[in-house]
């Protein structure tokens, strides 16, 4: 019989910060924030972002204790210019925490294969707050972030068009 582990705060765990847009005055305070967090060795390495004129993006993995990326999408979101994704894996899937000026912050549990998963609590609320079958669809949606996912793809595919056009030649 496989014994529970309760998860702690000595857990260690993956980690992913993608900011999409960031004003360039806020980069060396978002270092500084991102290094305090997870720890020196997080080096963000800034380009221009094409979508926004006068904003940078950047990646950053991580391997911190659990409860880093709670920590980050909190510290960055009270920037409010950002747009990120904040993602940390462990053994039974990811918590993702995605960010846009207009939405405001979003989190949702997935899957080991990506999915997201909705507890009973957020389903219940979504039936007990819909009076038709689209009110629970659309419901169902922004509970698993779909809003967040359509603002912040423009920004995943950003550069994708040069690199098309590059291999085209």
């Amino acid at each position: 019989m496989q014994r529970l582990v309760t998860p702690s705060a000595h857990t260690s765990v993956q980690g992913l910060l993608t900011i999409h847009s960031a004003p360039s005055a806020l980069r060396r305070h978002i270092d500084w924030a991102i290094q305090n967090i997870v720890g020196a060795d997080a080096q963000l390495n800034w380009l221009p972002q094409t979508l926004m004129p006068g904003t940078y993006k950047t990646t950053c993995q991580w391997r911190a204790k659990q409860g880093a990326a709670a920590e980050v999408a909190s510290t960055l979101r009270s920037w409010h210019y950002l747009n990120f994704e904040v993602l940390e894996r462990n053994d039974n899937g990811a918590e993702l925490f995605r960010f846009t000026p207009e939405l405001g912050i979003h989190r949702v549990l997935t899957d080991s294969s990506g999915g997201a998963v909705l507890s009973e609590h957020q389903i219940n609320n979504v039936l007990q707050s819909s009076f038709d079958e689209d009110a629970i669809r659309q419901g169902l949606a922004h509970a698993m972030g779909q809003p967040w996912d359509e603002q912040l793809e423009k920004f995943r595919g950003a550069g994708m068009a040069e690199i098309a056009r590059l291999h085209a030649i």
